[in-house]
């Protein structure tokens, strides 16, 4: 753990010797790479480790040479390999989304079709992760340890989280009725955290927007996209702005408090319902 700050700290100095040397200040360097000048930031104090796409931003604005590239390729190549120990495959995504998280104090997530990572039960966490793939059953299981794992930043009351759900998220069910159940606890009780806000957008209610897709915001500097094939990172302002805008409709539409207990406590009876004609 020690070895992988300080490997962030150095890249941290060398992004501010690269962005000196080219005469930049971090907030010109932001515009010219098309990045929040706040992921700069904390790049270069060592608390967050770029995404592949951001680096490329980055060398680009800065006009490295080939020398410059080839330390810059040195550094993340070393800092990716112990940030995400079991690089490639499921576990090597959850493993990098789980260090993404841990440098994040504010997490905004929409979901129109399923429940989110963070808020997974254990089993459900599996189901999500392998029903519909064809996947290794090993890297499923350590995927699937490493996202649950990651759920203890829920419990840091000096971070910020919001969720909006549609009803159709938390009506799709993976495994069993009994699963559901106690999904919709979990649920429940994440709500009741003073530093979580937690809303449902029920069927009764008209869309704001068609959900084409979820999405989970950083500090406002990127959004993730989740598919089958991989995530999609998204730090251009202007996408930004329209996922930020996106969540806020939904998120004006959502039941929240006695009315989301009420609304998911229905669900539960739908799902026993079911069970018994399983």
């Amino acid at each position: 753990m020690e070895d992988r700050r300080d490997r962030l700290r150095a890249l941290g100095e060398l992004l501010r010797r690269l962005r000196k040397d080219a005469g930049l200040t971090g907030k010109e360097l932001a515009a010219r790479a098309g990045v929040a000048q706040p992921t700069i930031s904390r790049i270069e104090t060592g608390r967050l480790l770029p995404v592949p796409e951001t680096v490329e931003r980055l060398v680009t604005a800065l006009g490295l040479d080939e020398a410059g590239r080839t330390e810059l390729d040195a550094l993340l190549a070393r800092l990716r390999d112990e940030v995400s120990r079991l690089r490639g495959g499921l576990a090597g995504r959850e493993a990098a989304n789980a260090a993404r998280l841990r440098s994040s104090r504010r997490v905004v997530v929409f979901s129109s079709a399923m429940v989110p990572a963070l808020l997974q039960t254990a089993e459900y966490a599996r189901l999500a992760l392998v029903v519909g793939r064809e996947v290794d059953e090993e890297d499923a299981a350590k995927a699937a340890a490493v996202r649950v794992e990651a759920q203890a930043v829920l419990f840091d009351s000096g971070r910020e989280f919001s969720f909006v759900l549609t009803e159709g998220a938390v009506r799709t069910w993976p495994g069993s009725p009994a699963l559901m159940a106690a999904q919709l606890d979990r649920l429940v009780q994440v709500a009741t955290l003073p530093h979580v806000r937690l809303g449902v957008v029920p069927w009764s209610v008209q869309a704001p927007a068609f959900p084409l897709h979820g999405f989970t915001v950083y500090d406002g500097a990127v959004s993730v996209v989740e598919s089958l094939a991989g995530d999609l990172t998204l730090t251009e302002p202007g996408e930004l702005a329209i996922h930020e805008e996106t969540f806020e409709a939904f998120a004006a539409a959502a039941v929240y408090g006695e009315e989301l207990r009420d609304l998911l406590g229905r669900i539960g009876a739908d799902y026993r319902a079911l069970a018994n004609h399983l």
